[in-house]
């Protein structure tokens, strides 16, 4: 009987678990997922049979090494930091690893041991990073195949609500990790406009945002995600001179995030003002003023002003609503009163968008191809996030049991080569996750 390690048990981990146990009774596999909370498990397990639960601490040598042991694949949801003690005790005992996450330097250190045991340690194999690399590598290679030069590429994705759910003045509710969405984008970002390295400070990164339209769903703003210059050579598009991945989200969003990173909402390290006990505190000492209209002009970068003040005031920043006690910085307070705001109720339904917009040179004429997904979830728990997520990792594992390493690149992969995307999209189309194209 084959074994799957499944390490997280959270948000994003609901379809993959139902996918392997539902596979499990099929094939006859037993699948463990270890988190810190039993009662989680035991939720995604839902009395299934080959489904077996493991509450330990993931830091816990003793309690991970002998699961990580006896299984014959893992796959890992846990935070990015905790990767690394799974795939040390992969290379122990000679297992293959699954990850979504980006490929960390202490990640990567491991790839010429992995391949030296024939070990498969594919990172970055979910949403974004995931199919974004997927789907972006298939289009570079078929224009190539074709005789075509890509000079322009830009890649767009986002989280979202489906617009049935959108309740709120920000069109946004929360499907993953909150911290994620109120960190995004902290490092500022880079990209190339014809031949030209652009970089954005965090600063301003929401308030140059830009548009695009997405059929069936408006308008959506997008703003340019981390460092795009390595990616040029990793999605097989060398000779592109344009070059940006991006994050969508509604307009309205990015004018309202401008005003709360301006006013230090976000930021880690900047301590409460002292002897704050409530959000208005907190606002009235940060704008240096009672009144919250006039001292919030310097901080509204948008034309809009009406719109980000009823969108402040909906968050709570004015209100006398006591601060968390544990709170020691504007972040740390800001974190639960978007995960209240912001909650996604059982019944409403998220959105996944993926764009690509490709521009190339072939037989002398310019062409473009734009290639769309679009997915909405079914609830709260089976969300389109989980399901973008979790879907490509469940079936790169079933692959890798049911047919062996064979062919695959050994050691430390992300999935931009053809014998990993090919079977993976095909795959990933079947259960609703597919691109549609326009060409130009």
């Amino acid at each position: 009987m084959k074994t799957i390690l499944v390490a997280g048990a959270g948000k994003s981990a609901t379809y993959l678990i139902n996918y392997l146990l539902v596979q499990a009774e099929m094939r006859h596999w037993r699948v463990v997922i270890i988190d810190g909370h039993l009662e989680t498990i035991e939720s995604k397990i839902a009395g299934r049979p080959r489904g077996h639960a493991a509450a330990i601490d993931i830091t816990d040598a003793a309690a991970r090494q002998p699961l990580v042991e006896a299984a014959d694949i893992v796959l890992s949801l846990m935070p990015p930091h905790l990767h690394i003690l799974l795939a040390q005790d992969c290379l122990l005992y000679g297992k293959h690893l699954i990850t979504s996450s980006y490929a960390s330097p202490e990640m990567l250190a491991l790839s010429d041991a992995a391949r030296t045991q024939g070990l498969v340690f594919l990172c970055e194999m979910g949403l974004d990073p995931g199919i974004d690399h997927m789907s972006a590598a298939q289009i570079a290679h078929r224009v190539a195949e074709e005789g075509g030069v890509i000079d322009s590429f830009k890649s767009y994705c986002g989280g979202l609500v489906a617009p049935e759910s959108d309740t709120n003045p920000w069109h946004y509710k929360i499907a993953w990790n909150p911290r994620n969405i109120l960190l995004a984008g902290t490092g500022g970002a880079r990209y190339e406009v014809d031949g030209q390295e652009v970089y954005v400070p965090y600063e301003k990164l929401y308030e140059n945002a830009g548009e695009i339209p997405v059929a069936g769903y408006g308008q959506l703003a997008f703003y340019p995600n981390r460092d795009s210059m390595r990616y040029p050579d990793l999605y097989h598009t060398p000779k592109a001179k344009t070059f940006m991945r991006a994050t969508l989200r509604h307009p309205d969003f990015c004018k309202g995030w401008d005003t709360v990173i301006a006013m230090g909402w976000t930021d880690e390290t900047k301590l409460l003002p002292e002897g704050t006990k409530t959000y208005a505190d907190v606002s009235r000492s940060v704008l240096g003023t009672p009144d919250f209209e006039a001292g919030l002009k310097p901080f509204i970068s948008s034309s809009e002003t009406d719109l980000v003040r009823s969108m402040l005031h909906w968050l709570g920043l004015f209100d006398e609503t006591p601060l968390p006690e544990d709170a020691r910085t504007l972040a740390d307070a800001m974190l639960p009163l978007l995960e209240a705001k912001w909650v996604l109720q059982d019944t409403d339904k998220d959105l996944v968008v993926m764009v690509h917009d490709a521009e190339y040179v072939q037989s002398g004429t310019r062409h473009r191809i734009v290639s769309t997904m679009t997915l909405e979830g079914k609830d709260k728990l089976f969300s389109a996030m989980a399901k973008t997520v979790g879907m490509p990792m469940a079936l790169f594992a079933e692959m890798l049991l049911e047919e062996g390493a064979g062919e695959y690149p050994k050691g430390v992969q992300i999935p931009n080569l053809p014998q990993i995307y090919e079977p993976v999209l095909e795959r990933l189309a079947d259960h609703g996750i597919r691109f549609t194209e326009v060409l130009s």
